[in-house]
């Protein structure tokens, strides 16, 4: 298809029609809109599939790409240039991203369709809800770093109003001023990155950073001591931070639970946190350049493993898998940090397949029992059968057991990890990296398998508990009650089961085992690995740029066809070879270990009872974990209440103290005294003086003319007289 204004457009437009219409008459439409937000964003899916095919199915090279351009202000003037051009620029990875957003996007939106009846906030709900998936897509189509911060910043506020939804709720209106509040921290900083390129390049488009960084323009440059290029990298890699709630700007995510259920699912996996990561990876020839890439390694080990011990320890399913989001985005961010270029990117897609089915699969749970407690839970398999089995194949996928998803992208990210730590020939404190991130694997296998021997084996106790409280899906507390069996119905269970099939590692990798036994498709390569990979900077230089509306360059016209061998997925520092086939076999097989080792521990625990919990053998660092590392007592009480609000009363002295006393009240004082002094200077030297003075002077010299010129004989004969006497008088002397 030839790519222009009307085969493009549709793609962001189509949600955003939808959120005007239901904003302004979403009440005057049946079932409040939500069937034309869910419409909208399946006419997105549909024109991002045909991207997806020119793409993926071979029309392309692939290294090629579409950029075209249009001006979306000019105020140039003279020499003056003042001129901002916005377009789209679309890769292989914006092509299987834009499918992956729009694809999860609309399955999260049919099964809202049934979670959010009779809700009183469902009209509300599916305003926000396309604006934000339009937002996401936006930031996926655009080809320069403005215009994706214009969507991030909408995403920020459809996340907001989302989280907050629930107005009287106090909670729910902290959690989301705390999320927005949060992710500012992040924007700041990437705005400060994006301006400073724009300083120095006069242009933020992808495609001119690429070529400016081979061409070698960051050299030489410094911000503040440190180069140009560490500077502007460590900027936007911060703001990759806040959005994708990496450590220690981590706070917001967990508290984004007290949204309703499907917009968790749309913040965790097609949107909003995975935003981050896809900058990152933008970026990722800026953030080499800028050699932040250890950096990036080591907070998403810290993030990975982090959250995971957290996890272990929470009751609420909801708070689980907020968790288990936090420590994947930290596989992901290790993932960039370590040149797992690739296999990071797979597992952004890989995880919002099985993240969106699990948070739809909570969803279901808790619109049926009414309950998110999972001690209170147990049993559910039973009556929920297809949830069950959906919400198994996401657990085995995150898992990282073999055959499934989570194994094929997670594995890879952690193989290149091993390499990355012990073989590179790294400063050897990197060993830390692979080190947390196969025990945050580890402990993945345990707190998934955990939660799910608890919600959906045991004895159930949901409907026993005829005194109990239980979480509805409005938040609400309400009594215990009978479960109804699970049927199969078209907006609650087929976009589980659509999603649990997509958790199979072989639509990925084209193996079954993802290691290259097992092949598929009639042995096909692995178009995966094929056709994402890190930008080749120098291919960037004298980049065309096509205008809407022309017809595409073919690519044969300036790029070549690229052949598996090429393909590596590491992009690294010291590739090698053989040394990286090393370390991804070692690290599958102690993948596969350590996964059924979590997976083991939790039976033991939970569904044979032979090992106790380690809450009751080790309280103190249980209570440590419940309180998620302090990390809300020391932003609060530290740093907020001692530190920022100690500081705003500080400000606030200055401000009573110093600057109205002296530069306003005293400049009233000022101004007085002014008046005063320009008063007495009016009174005396300008009326008394310049006027008055003036009308005597002149009756005075009006005076002396009178009497000099009285017209008189006698009086100028004396006066001649006197005049001659005075002058023989002055001879004499």
């Amino acid at each position: 298809m030839e790519y222009t204004v009307g085969s493009i457009a549709p793609i962001f437009l189509a949600p955003v029609i939808a959120f005007v219409i239901n904003a302004f008459f979403g009440r005057k439409l049946p079932r409040q809109g939500d069937w034309l937000a869910t419409l909208s964003i399946f006419i997105s899916f549909i024109f991002s599939a045909r991207i997806f095919g020119d793409f993926v199915f071979g029309k392309f090279a692939t290294d090629y790409y579409i950029h075209k351009v249009f001006t979306w202000f000019d105020l140039s003037y003279g020499t003056q240039i003042w001129k901002v051009d916005m377009g789209i620029y679309i890769d292989n990875m914006a092509a299987i991203m834009l499918l992956m957003v729009s694809g999860v996007a609309t399955l999260i939106h049919l099964f809202s369709t049934w979670y959010m009846d009779h809700d009183e906030k469902h009209g509300r709900f599916f305003v926000f809800l396309p604006l934000f998936t339009s937002a996401m897509l936006g930031l996926v189509l655009s080809d320069n770093l403005f215009s994706m911060f214009i969507f991030w910043e909408i995403m920020g506020f459809c996340s907001y109003s989302l989280i907050g939804i629930y107005v009287k709720k106090e909670k729910a209106g902290d959690a989301s001023l705390k999320a927005f509040m949060t992710t500012r921290v992040g924007d700041v900083f990437l705005l400060l990155g994006i301006v400073a390129i724009w300083m120095v390049l006069g242009s933020v488009a992808y495609v001119d950073i690429y070529a400016a960084i081979a061409e070698g323009k960051f050299t030489g440059l410094s911000v503040l001591g440190i180069s140009f290029a560490t500077f502007s990298a460590l900027c936007i890699f911060l703001g990759a931070m806040g959005k994708s709630a990496q450590f220690p700007l981590q706070v917001w995510l967990p508290d984004a639970m007290m949204g309703p259920t499907p917009g968790s699912a749309l913040i965790h996996a097609a949107t909003m946190v995975t935003a981050g990561v896809w900058v990152s990876l933008r970026m990722y020839p800026l953030m080499v350049l800028g050699d932040i890439t250890w950096f990036i390694a080591v907070i998403g080990a810290i993030t990975a493993f982090g959250a995971a011990t957290i996890a272990t320890v929470q009751t609420d399913i909801k708070a689980v898998l907020a968790y288990s989001t936090l420590s994947q985005l930290g596989y992901m961010i290790l993932g960039v940090g370590v040149g797992s270029y690739n296999a990071a990117f797979m597992h952004v897609i890989t995880h919002a397949m099985f993240k969106a089915c699990l948070f739809l699969s909570a969803g279901s749970i808790i619109h049926s029992v009414h309950e998110q407690e999972m001690p209170k839970l147990g049993g559910l398999r039973k009556y929920l059968p297809y949830t069950h089995f959906a919400m198994m194949c996401c657990t085995l996928a995150i898992a990282g057991i073999p055959f499934f998803s989570g194994f094929v992208s997670k594995d890879r990210i952690l193989g290149d990890a091993l390499y990355y730590g012990f073989m590179a020939g790294q400063n050897p404190l990197l060993a830390i990296v692979p080190i947390l991130g196969f025990a945050g694997a580890g402990l993945t296998a345990f707190y998934m398998f955990r939660m799910m021997f608890l919600t959906f084996y045991g004895e159930n106790k949901a409907h026993h508990d005829d005194h109990g409280h239980g979480h509805g899906h409005h938040g609400n507390h309400g009594h215990g009650h009978e479960i109804h069996h699970e049927h199969l119905d078209a907006r609650q269970n087929v976009p589980l089961l659509i999603l649990s099939v997509f958790t199979l590692g072989f639509w990925f990798c084209g193996t079954l085992t993802g290691q290259g036994f097992g092949k598929v498709f009639g042995g096909k390569t692995e178009w995966f690995k094929i056709l994402v990979e890190a930008p080749k900077v120098e291919k960037f230089v004298n980049s065309p740029r096509e205008a809407f509306g022309k017809v595409d360059l073919k690519p044969e016209a300036y790029h070549e066809k690229a052949h598996y061998h090429h393909q590596t997925g590491y992009a690294g520092p010291n590739p090698d070879e053989h040394k990286l086939h090393s370390a991804h076999t070692i690290g599958a097989i102690a993948s596969i270990i350590i996964a059924f080792s979590g997976v083991f521990l939790a039976f033991l625990m939970y569904i044979k009872g032979s090992v106790k919990p380690w809450a009751s053998k080790f309280p103190g660092f249980t209570k440590v974990l419940q309180n998620k590392y302090y990390f809300d007592d020391f932003y609060i009480d530290v740093l907020i209440k001692k530190g920022l609000l100690g500081l705003n009363r500080a400000l606030s002295w200055f401000d009573m103290g110093v600057y109205d006393r002296f530069a306003v009240d005293g400049w009233a004082t000022v101004n007085r005294w002014l008046f005063k002094a320009s008063k007495w200077f009016d009174n005396v030297v300008v009326d008394a003086i310049g006027v008055d003075g003036t009308g005597v002077a002149v009756n005075l010299f009006n005076l002396v003319l009178r009497i000099v010129q009285s017209g008189k004989i006698q009086f100028y004969f004396i006066m001649l007289i006197m005049v001659l006497a005075s002058y023989i008088w002055s001879l004499n002397i």
